[in-house]
């Protein structure tokens, strides 16, 4: 009577585990097929791609107020940086600027913008000639310390200027991430700095493609 009991014990227990496994499988299947996305993704966010990202205003390179809305008409990828920034910055916004070249090259039209995290200095004549010497099409943007708090909350990034006095070499630490903002869908996809500009752009292609 024993054995009877354990091995309906066992079967039981095999059917509850496999229940159990189909239950998540399920769940797994039907959470990637609710993303069209899904396969384009190399990244995970914390609560989510609607945990990052928004609205903002901030100052384009000729002095004009923009929001999100004025400048994420296309696929956009987003960096915020300082044009003081010795090294770090340039040649994170030089991949960039790769990765769109490669694109455009494969028929998509993505604009390369930088946020500025350092407002004192960046002035929208400043950024005006960082740029030009980047990309001819990226878009430099500034603002008030108001609107680029704001703007770097939206995006989770952290920032801080080093500065003491009056110093006008101070540097600013802040994260160096790439974001991928899409005019319908918002933000997307992020990219490290070790991504490459290659694989910048065909993770971007996916994303397009999925989302036109």
């Amino acid at each position: 009577m024993t054995r009877i009991y354990a091995l309906a014990s066992a079967v039981l227990i095999g059917s509850l585990m496999l229940g159990a496994a189909v239950a998540v499988y399920l769940g797994q299947t039907r959470g990637a097929s609710d993303d069209q996305f899904a396969q384009c993704r190399a990244s995970v966010v914390a609560g989510g791609a609607g945990a990052i990202g928004g609205p903002f205003t901030l100052v384009d390179e000729t002095g004009q107020t923009v929001s999100d809305t004025d400048v994420i008409t296309k696929p956009t990828l987003l960096y915020f940086g300082y044009t003081f920034c010795p090294d770090v910055c340039p040649l994170d916004t030089v991949r960039n600027a790769e990765a769109v070249d490669l694109l455009e090259a494969g028929g998509h039209d993505v604009l390369p913008v930088m946020i500025s995290v350092d407002p004192l200095r960046d002035t929208p004549e400043v950024m005006a000639a960082f740029t030009a010497n980047i990309h001819e099409r990226m878009l430099g943007l500034t603002g008030t310390q108001d609107q680029t708090d704001a703007a770097a909350r939206a995006y989770r990034v952290y920032y801080r200027a080093n500065r003491e006095g009056d110093d006008p070499y101070y540097l600013v630490d802040h994260t160096a991430f790439t974001y991928l903002v899409l005019p319908e869908h918002g933000f997307v996809e992020f990219f490290s700095r070790e991504t490459t500009p290659q694989q910048m752009a065909e993770r971007t292609e996916c994303f397009v493609e999925a989302g036109s």
